[in-house]
């Protein structure tokens, strides 16, 4: 019963939780015991859904367990991590109070997220499971806390009314969107990836939406909101937002538009069919630009005070470091032209598994991103933004199948994917990016762990690339009898690490950086997370990164 109940990763996702408690300041006890509810809240769950005999009613990704626990606490336990560093800051006299608060708003509503998840989840399929009406009753208390902790503090001076019904949107938008997503994409992720991906696009959805809203309440919200100025926000965080969310939104838009046009063809230009993929791109490129010319700057320009066009800023920022920058633009044209050229002819002539193949990619993205990280941090800000929306553009083209682009792409990416891939979705790219820059993003500001910023080109690119070559090579002792992680791989990816670091350290020191980082602190925080990578089933890629960065930031 035992066993069942505590497998490797609830062993190390609780031994995570435990850690940040007990890192906790007084000042952060009520978030501490709100993250304690959801932990057990989503454990018994986790127990429910994998033992469950009938089927759930949401398809999940095969192969891979339900993964609630995990899913449910890492962006609670990240935010919390980084309200515990930014306490620091604050008691150093380095932060201002609304940004502690502004942080302590948003665990709020990313808790509100999880616990509605959760509520939804555990409604489901309450009547099948003991540990679904056990997870129905944490998750009440939670909603209880996080009620009374609204009501009874102050974040951002919002009225307690304004905060409750902040929170409640994050949960309702949040119970909407996983049902949408594990509908829209089924087979393709877990509840756990689900859950995080649902959470994290909602919490910056809704950072964008306060942003706007105080922008146009103006002067008549003055008085219950802290302008938002006083928030420090740079312009490339507001462009880098704009146009993701712009990117996320536009396929909704894309959708309808080509349904209106397609009814329109079908009625009226039947005998013009022989055309139909070519104007369905004319149209794509057409509202694409439109989108990303006009909507997304007219916003950004709104929000935030630009001089110029936001793309034209772009630019300016580029070429007042021309040497620099445009040397960094060229170094990673060779590298991404040589590495993509030569990988995709091994992927087709070659035996070697992808899951190794695809371990390259992580050492390129530790010699593009490392240089960068160090000597033009900002640059490489903007850089993952734009790397991001192009991402996004060329999976709008595969899953829409945009002539002429569309199929040859599909191809393309299909020469790298695994099992946890499909041909509806395909996430390995996006997780990889993701996770070596949302440690850089969210390291913008007061930081005091130097190695911070490091967690996913660190976690990713050496120990999740030495763990897989020396566990498919050398490995011979497995940590579980039906997994293929080794003792001999994990041990390889904690090590290399650790050397990286003592080779870092010198690095950072040397640009003036203070060193505060421990080095008991930082072997914990490999060794989690490398033990993580070995018994996980979900997309480490998404997972370890901001499991590094949470310990990091104690």
């Amino acid at each position: 019963m035992t066993t069942s109940f505590f497998n490797g990763e609830r062993l190390i996702v609780l031994f995570f939780i435990s850690t940040i408690l007990y890192s906790l300041p007084f000042s952060l006890l009520s978030h501490g015991v709100s993250l304690s509810l959801l932990a057990i809240a989503s454990f018994f769950l986790e127990i429910s859904v994998d033992s469950s005999v009938s089927p759930f009613s949401l398809r999940t990704r095969p192969g891979a367990s339900s993964g609630i626990l995990l899913g449910a606490i890492t962006l609670p336990s990240l935010i919390l991590s980084k309200l515990i560093q930014s306490s620091r800051g604050f008691s150093l006299q380095q932060l201002q109070p609304q940004e502690i608060e502004y942080l302590t708003l948003q665990y709020w509503a990313t808790s509100a997220s999880v616990f509605s998840v959760l509520l939804f989840l555990a409604f489901t399929i309450k009547h099948s499971h003991w540990g679904a009406r056990l997870s129905f009753a944490f998750v009440l208390s939670q909603a209880v806390l996080c009620v009374v902790a609204l009501l009874t503090t102050s974040q951002i001076g919002l009225h307690p009314a304004l905060k409750l019904s902040w929170v409640f949107f994050h949960g309702l938008a949040s119970v909407k969107l996983i049902q949408h997503f594990m509908r829209t994409f089924p087979s393709c992720a877990s509840i756990g990836e689900a859950f995080l991906v649902t959470a994290g696009i909602v919490l910056y959805f809704g950072d964008m939406l306060l942003l706007t809203i105080k922008k146009l309440c103006g002067l008549l919200v003055s008085s219950e909101l802290i302008t938002a100025d006083e928030i420090k926000r740079s312009e490339i965080n507001i462009i880098i937002q704009g146009i993701v969310l712009g990117l996320l939104l536009y396929p909704i838009t894309l959708k309808y538009t080509l349904q209106i046009w397609e009814c329109f063809i079908n009625t009226t230009y039947s005998e013009q069919r022989r055309y139909y993929e070519i104007w369905r791109s004319l149209i794509f490129i057409a509202s694409l630009g439109f989108v990303l010319i006009v909507v997304v700057p007219l916003w950004m320009q709104f929000v935030q005070k630009f001089d110029m066009h936001p793309f034209f800023w772009v630019l300016s920022f580029v070429f007042s470091e021309p040497s620099k920058r445009l040397s960094l633009c060229i170094y990673w044209m060779c590298i991404i032209s040589i590495s993509v050229l030569r990988f995709y002819k091994i992927s087709k002539n070659s035996k070697i598994e992808r899951i190794l193949l695809r371990k390259y990619y992580h050492l390129i993205a530790v010699l593009m991103f490392s240089p960068a990280l160090i000597f033009q941090p900002k640059f490489l800000d903007l850089a993952f933004g734009a790397a991001l929306a192009v991402f996004l553009i060329l999976e709008i083209i595969r899953v829409w199948r945009i002539w002429p682009f569309g199929q040859p792409i599909n191809q393309f990416m299909n020469a790298f994917t695994d099992h946890r891939d499909s041909d509806l979705l395909i996430v390995s790219h996006f997780s990889l990016l993701l996770g070596c820059a949302l440690p850089i993003w969210m390291s913008s500001g007061y930081n005091d762990r130097p190695l911070a910023p490091f967690a996913g080109i660190l976690s990713l690119g050496i120990g999740d690339t030495m763990a897989s070559m020396v566990g498919h090579k050398y490995g011979v002792l497995r940590w579980s009898k039906t997994g293929k992680k080794t003792v001999e791989g994990t041990a390889a990816g904690i090590t290399s690490v650790l050397a990286a670091c003592s080779l870092l350290l010198p690095l950072i020191a040397s640009t003036g950086y203070i060193f505060t980082q421990h080095w008991f602190s930082l072997f914990l925080a490999v060794t989690v997370s490398g033990l993580l990578e070995a018994y996980t089933a979900q997309l480490d890629n998404a997972f370890i990164p901001l499991f590094f960065y949470s310990l990091l930031c104690l």
